[in-house]
């Protein structure tokens, strides 16, 4: 475990007493030394403190070693080394808070996920089918094309097509078929 070096130590300062004004009393603070040993016999079980409210042992560590930095940082304001302890707790509880509400600003930061795209290579495989049956619908005759693009790519009913066209039903079934047929064999074609 490591362990806080000890900093050169300055003159304690001094404070007015609050009570009668009159005396003047030293503040002793936190000393090095007894923030090593509190590290000591507290840091197992500040570190369980920091994993009841975190969920991973690295973050519970890093927030319990903050908190002993934070508090060597400012031992100077911990007057009663009493209650060293006690600020040490305090100081876990509010950085495993802060660190738990960066996770989730850090949650609804994130971007939400695509909806399924097809990937470039699909994109690109689609784009030469798509060619290819441009092509293959170029070499139909005139009427099974005009059947074909007005039954399947318009979405509309045979008998839609035939008064669109201007043919009898039986016409537009006869296209239709023989042009399927023809796509079929121009599109299984090597190319």
């Amino acid at each position: 475990m490591p362990v806080i070096a000890p900093m050169p130590t300055a003159r304690p300062a001094r404070i007015p007493n609050q009570r009668d004004g009159a005396e003047d009393s030293l503040a002793a603070g936190t000393t090095v030394d007894h923030l090593t040993e509190t590290y000591r016999a507290h840091y197992r079980s500040l570190l369980g403190l920091a994993a009841l409210l975190l969920d991973d042992t690295a973050s519970c560590e890093d927030v319990v070693q903050e908190a002993f930095i934070r508090v060597h940082s400012a031992r100077k304001r911990v007057r009663d080394p009493e209650k060293t302890l006690a600020y040490l707790r305090q100081t876990v509880v509010n950085l495993s808070r802060s660190a738990l509400r960066r996770r989730i600003l850090g949650l609804k930061l994130l971007s939400k996920p695509m909806p399924d795209m097809a990937s470039a290579e699909e994109g690109a495989y689609d784009q030469l089918e798509r060619d290819a049956l441009i092509k293959a619908m170029k070499g139909l005759q005139r009427r099974q094309r005009e059947v074909l693009v007005l039954r399947y790519f318009a979405d509309m009913t045979e008998a839609q097509v035939a008064e669109t066209l201007g043919v009898s039903l039986g016409s537009v079934k006869a296209y239709g078929s023989r042009g399927i047929a023809a796509l079929r064999i121009a599109m299984e074609a090597p190319a």
